[in-house]
């Protein structure tokens, strides 16, 4: 029985021994998981830059295998880097959820109709002063005006909105926002194969959403087109 006993012992110092020799660490921002050594193969999941992983094959020129909480999966070597076994493991932190800050209205666009506003009353104000008599001047003018004071309303007060299901054909992350309130979008992600709800804000001609792991920007282009990057990158056209 002691035999057996220090027979364990050494098998379980070796195993911790030859798992720290081959713990590795993520140097990308989010590295993808594939089911298999493929660029093209399915993504199962992700891990977060700075987590430690451990390989279980290091033989392919490009791909590791490593183990992961439900099974095994594949990596790019590329994003890994070798850790020390003296070194001390990075502790992985529980993910916070990212607060979505509140948009500032900016004072400028307000002071800008006005200014725009007056010069355009001053305007019309001196067409019906020398023109009374002329009614098509005083019409033409008046017309003008009124398309004028409306772009610049448009432009500089005039809050944008956004409603509806927007999608892209693009093989991008995230593939379709559907907008079913003025604060919250539901976000359909391929690589992972789910839908989830976050809060968004708009600032200007920006739409910004907020998960616990990235920050998805959308530019709104018109009230039928927005345009993301990075992980969302493409045009994404209103259903």
């Amino acid at each position: 029985m002691t035999k057996s006993f220090f027979l364990f012992i050494s098998l379980v110092i070796f195993s911790l021994s030859l798992s720290a020799q081959n713990m590795y660490r993520v140097k990308a921002d989010k590295l993808n998981v594939r089911a298999t050594n493929s660029p093209t193969s399915k993504v199962v999941g992700s891990i977060k830059q700075d987590e430690n992983v451990l390989v279980l094959d290091s033989a392919d020129a490009k791909y590791f295998k490593i183990r992961v909480n439900n099974g095994e999966g594949f990596v790019s070597k590329e994003y890994l880097v070798k850790i020390p076994s003296q070194a001390k493991p990075v502790p992985v932190t529980t993910p916070v959820a990212v607060a979505v800050p509140s948009v500032t209205k900016d004072s400028s666009s307000i002071i800008l109709f006005a200014v725009v506003a007056l010069i355009l009353i001053t305007i019309l104000y001196f067409a019906f002063k020398y023109g009374k008599h002329n009614k098509f001047l005083i019409s033409f003018s008046t017309i003008i005006i009124l398309i004028i004071g409306y772009f610049c309303y448009v432009t500089f007060l005039k809050q944008k909105t956004v409603s509806g299901t927007f999608a892209t054909s693009v093989d991008t992350q995230y593939n379709s926002f559907n907008f079913k309130s003025k604060d919250s979008v539901t976000v359909k992600d391929v690589y992972n194969d789910s839908l989830f709800t976050v809060k968004y804000v708009i600032d200007g001609d920006i739409i910004k959403l907020y998960d616990q792991q990235n920050s998805i920007l959308l530019l709104i282009r018109d009230e039928n087109t927005l345009i993301g990057e990075g992980f969302t990158r493409g045009t994404f056209i209103k259903k």
